[in-house]
C-alpha cells in the first residue's frame, strides 16, 4: 500500500474515532453502477464509463451513497471495521474503500459531494477549469488519465501532454494532443509546471508519483475525501 494511501486511511480512522461505526449493524453494501446510472445520457459517446473499460463503484453507508472509479468490480456487503480489514492489494479492494470513505464522509457531513457528474454536467465542467489553474501560473500542464472534455479545455490553454492506461487510446491524437502510454507518465511529470490527474490514482495506487515537488491538481469525484482529509488540490465543481 503506498505512501497517499497509508495517509488516507489514518486521517479516516482519526475522523471516525468518536463515532461507533466500526461495528454498526448497518452494513456498508457496494455494487458497480450501469454507465447510465453513473454518468446518465451526456452528450459525447467517448468516456471511459460509456466504452465498458472502467466502472463505478458504489458504497453506501446509512443510505448515503459514495463512489470511486475502477477497472475491477464485485459486489460486497459488510461492516466499516470489515471494509477497513480488506487487503488493499487489489484494485477492486481499493475501490470499495476508497468509495466507502467518501460515502461516511459525506454522512458526516465532511464533503459536500461523493457522486460522479452526470448528463451534460461535463461538458459544462470543462469551461471552469482554466480559472482554476490559473493560481498555479502553468505553462506546460501533464495530464494523468485522459478525460476528453477536460483536455479539449486544456489544449486550448495550455501546452499539454498527456498519458492514459487504455491501449485503445495510446498513440491516437485527441484535442491535437498525443495519448501517450502510462510508461511515459514520469517523463511528462518531469516536462510539465503542473500535474493534472485523475483521482482514480489513488484507487490503483500509483498516486504517490503524482504527489512531488510539483503542484498537482487531482479531478474526479474519486479522490473527493482523500483530497479533503489530506489537503490536495481537487477539481470536481459539478460532483454530485
Amino acid at each position: 500500500m503506498g505512501r497517499i494511501l497509508a495517509r488516507m486511511v489514518s486521517a479516516f480512522e482519526e475522523v471516525i474515532a468518536s463515532y461507533d461505526f466500526l461495528k454498526d449493524p448497518v452494513s456498508v453494501v457496494a455494487r458497480p453502477l450501469t454507465p447510465e446510472e453513473a454518468i446518465g445520457r451526456p452528450e459525447h459517446d467517448d468516456y471511459p464509463l460509456l466504452k465498458g473499460k472502467e466502472r463505478m463503484m458504489e458504497a453506501r453507508f446509512r443510505g448515503i451513497p459514495g463512489q470511486a472509479y475502477t477497472d475491477q468490480v464485485g459486489n460486497f456487503e459488510g461492516t466499516l471495521e470489515e471494509v477497513l480489514g480488506l487487503s488493499r492489494d487489489s484494485n477492486y479492494h481499493r475501490a470499495v474503500l476508497v468509495a466507502t470513505v467518501n460515502a461516511v464522509l459525506r454522512y458526516l457531513r465532511v464533503i459536500r459531494k461523493s457522486c460522479h457528474c452526470k448528463d451534460r454536467d461535463p461538458v459544462l465542467c470543462a469551461p471552469n477549469l482554466k480559472a482554476a489553474l490559473m493560481p498555479f501560473s502553468p505553462k506546460r500542464v501533464g495530464m494523468i488519465g485522459l478525460q476528453p472534455r477536460l483536455l479539449e479545455a486544456l489544449s486550448r490553454d495550455f501546452l499539454v501532454r498527456v498519458c492514459d492506461r487504455d491501449p485503445d487510446q495510446i498513440l491516437k491524437k485527441k484535442s491535437g494532443v498525443l495519448v501517450e502510454p502510462q510508461e511515459a507518465s514520469m517523463d511528462i511529470v518531469s516536462w510539465c509546471d503542473l500535474i493534472f490527474a485523475t483521482g482514480t490514482t489513488l484507487v490503483n495506487d500509483t498516486i504517490d508519483a503524482f504527489v512531488r515537488e510539483k503542484p498537482a491538481v487531482f479531478y474526479g469525484i474519486t479522490i473527493s475525501g482523500t483530497a479533503k482529509l489530506l489537503g490536495l488540490n481537487h477539481y470536481c465543481p459539478l460532483g454530485r
